[in-house]
């Protein structure tokens, strides 16, 4: 799929890791899908970003076979390469380039109030690398570097695009208007997930508890048992009650019911008025294993044909590429570098 300036830009990546959770998937991966028949003229692009990956300390075959397990999961939540670029980060001429450019852009402080980085940072034993510090200018030119015009993003990303959007406006007005606006695009429920044992905390692959974190590729026994297990209440209610902490458990349920279902909360409510937890979670169980037993059985298939998910990334990283080329030489010519001659 050719991507073309003109054409408005649909934009969002992930790490590529083993342990994508539930949360990553309804937060982000299952828009993915909606996004791409509900925009047919817009161009698509996935980016599986391993150069985000390099922030932590990486076992280097590790990185790669999850680059290409990360295609895979790709592919098997329905992503079609006729419609979508899904290409690899570090494929591209450009990331990094303007990534510099911007850093000469970023104030010290945007990067001091980043939340994410606080909370990793803070964690006992972390390595705080100037990568991991500045990682959300990357971020920024994952985007900019493809003038995209909507993010599809979870609720924790929102403070990054917020940097994107800033950088974006600044660059504009210190040179010329060169750089779209991204605007987020983030799923009115089920946008944080959270963890299943500790329902105040976001569903995350790296929690001390792994009977609280779903993740996507793992046993479906297991899945199963860790939503029958899930932390509720005192009461026995099916009822959402977002203003009432003591049913952060049974509230977390509901969405990703109501998500997983795209049904509305009160019909459950309504279907569930006369039945306890007990009933309520053997169903979620089942209703999640069956949307995951799908993609699981996809993604071990595609991962034994190698060849044809390098003929993917070659692919659309040739589409890509142009227009990242485009975007960089008008940057670099703007801000009084020599543009180089391709």
């Amino acid at each position: 799929m050719e991507n073309n300036t003109a054409t408005k830009t649909i934009l969002s990546g992930i790490q590529p890791t083993n342990n994508l959770t539930l949360g990553n998937y309804i937060g982000a991966m299952k828009n993915f899908v909606n996004l791409q028949d509900k925009y047919p003229d817009y161009t698509k692009n996935y980016i599986i970003v391993d150069l985000h990956a390099l922030t932590v300390p990486q076992v280097p075959s590790e990185l790669r076979s999850r680059t290409y397990s990360m295609l895979a999961l790709y592919l098997a939540i329905g992503l079609d390469p006729e419609k979508s670029n899904i290409f690899v980060q570090s494929h591209i001429t450009g990331h990094t380039e303007l990534t510099w450019i911007l850093n000469t852009l970023t104030g010290m402080g945007q990067l001091n109030r980043m939340t994410q980085f606080k909370d990793k940072s803070a964690k006992e034993g972390t390595f705080i690398n100037v990568g991991l510090y500045a990682y959300p200018v990357l971020m920024a030119a994952d985007i900019l570097l493809y003038n995209a015009n909507l993010i599809p993003i979870g609720e924790d990303q929102k403070q990054h695009l917020e940097l994107a959007r800033d950088l974006a406006a600044k660059f504009n007005h210190t040179y010329s208007p060169t750089f779209n606006i991204p605007d987020p695009i983030i799923p009115k429920q089920g946008a944080r997930i959270m963890d299943l044992q500790n329902p105040e905390n976001k569903m995350s692959k790296s929690a001390i508890s792994p009977k609280g974190t779903i993740i996507l590729t793992e046993d479906l026994n297991i899945t199963a048992k860790k939503i029958k297990s899930a932390v509720t209440d005192s009461g026995t209610d099916i009822v959402y009650d977002p203003n009432n902490p003591e049913k952060a458990g049974i509230n977390n349920l509901l969405t990703i019911y109501s998500t997983l279902t795209d049904t509305e909360i009160p019909k459950i409510e309504e279907k569930y008025v006369n039945s306890g937890y007990g009933d309520f979670k053997k169903d979620l169980a089942e209703i999640v294993v069956e949307t995951l037993r799908p993609i699981k059985e996809k993604h071990d298939e595609f991962l034994k044909n190698k060849d044809h998910l390098d003929q993917i990334l070659k692919a659309s990283a040739a589409n890509v590429q142009k227009s990242a080329y485009k975007i960089l030489s008008k940057v670099y010519k703007k801000v009084g570098l020599v543009a180089p001659l391709r």
